[in-house]
């Protein structure tokens, strides 16, 4: 890789981990577009670049989500036996999307996909509205259906799942901290699934780069790991101190410029 990609994706592991930390998010969403343009400047195959951004930025989760996970427990923040409980499902629907549902959706869909999350979660942010508890958790079963659907979806956006986790866990009366740091912890299983399954289900793929285990592309993996293991505790120091409210709708406009780019690019793959 050239000095410039490597200093692009250091800066974007750092912003990665610091916002793994600050809002509970695995980073991924505002990773791929950015490993995307990396890729297209080292002429990587058009049709493989989206699922190897995706899988490259789930992969580095495993890393910004165990730096934050620490930095909330040693505040007593993480509700690890709800982890327990929604582990098992998030576990199986990561499998199964990563190795199965991954692999069968083209480029030009994949895009658009990740374009249309990255709006909702954008605009999520932007309302920064919590939702009013109404109930209480759900029974095993219920939480093992609603992890499996969480997991699966996680692994087609390569994000730790937080931004339906949360939200889920808050209406189910679960305080917003607390449900902001478990969902840190629930990004870690996530991750390690989903990345399993993209190797496991790319593995054997002709035309794929140097340095690839299937879909993951280690050396951008490295880069960015290098520096969120030591940006995302810091993240979870000033979740406590900073206006997060403000930094959410900051966030969120970002978001929607990085939308913006992935349905270009997915305007691009369809041949529009």
């Amino acid at each position: 890789m050239a000095v410039n990609d490597i200093l692009m994706l250091l800066l974007c592991g750092s912003i990665s981990g610091f916002l793994a930390g600050l809002l509970g998010i695995g980073g991924g969403m505002i990773l791929v577009p950015f490993m995307i343009m990396v890729f297209n400047h080292l002429g990587f195959p058009q049709d493989l670049i989206v699922h190897m951004a995706i899988a490259s930025g789930m992969a580095t989760i495993l890393f910004t989500t165990s730096s934050a996970i620490w930095a909330h427990h040693k505040h007593g923040s993480v509700n690890w036996k709800l982890i327990g409980l929604l582990s098992p499902g998030m576990v199986f629907g990561a499998l199964i999307g990563g190795s199965e549902l991954f692999e069968a959706i083209k480029t030009s869909w994949l895009s658009l996909f990740f374009g249309c999350f990255i709006v909702y979660s954008a605009i999520q942010m932007l309302r920064n509205k919590q939702p009013k508890p109404g109930r209480d958790l759900p029974g095993s079963a219920g939480l093992f259906s609603f992890g499996t659907f969480v997991g699966a979806l996680a692994s087609l956006v390569g994000a730790g799942g937080a931004f339906v986790t949360v939200p889920f866990m808050i209406w189910c009366n679960v305080k917003p901290h607390t449900a902001m740091a478990t969902s840190s912890g629930l990004g870690l299983p996530v991750a390690l699934s989903a990345t399993l399954g993209y190797m496991y289900g790319s593995w054997g793929i002709p035309n794929l780069p140097a340095g690839s285990l299937g879909y993951v592309y280690l050396p951008a993996v490295g880069c960015i790991v290098i520096v969120s293991i030591f940006t995302a505790p810091w993240g979870a120091k000033m979740a406590r101190k900073l206006n997060v409210a403000q930094l959410k709708r900051i966030f969120g406009f970002i978001l929607l410029l990085l939308a913006a780019f992935m349905f270009n690019e997915s305007r691009k793959a369809f041949g529009f």
